[in-house]
């Protein structure tokens, strides 16, 4: 993977740790759509390590 993925990759999982904070934080957080970011999160996590 180049270093111009990797980056793009690391700022998308960034950018969904945003949002699931704010989801998270809300008073009535949509639980379905927290558990896609979440599931999307990791698979950019995993991407980024190479598995």
């Amino acid at each position: 993977m180049d270093k111009a993925h990797a980056e793009a990759i690391a700022s998308k999982h960034a950018a969904l740790h945003a949002v699931i904070d704010a989801e998270e934080h809300r008073p009535h957080p949509d639980l379905d759509l927290l558990t896609r970011l979440k599931k999307e999160k990791l698979r950019l996590k995993d991407e980024l390590v190479g598995h």
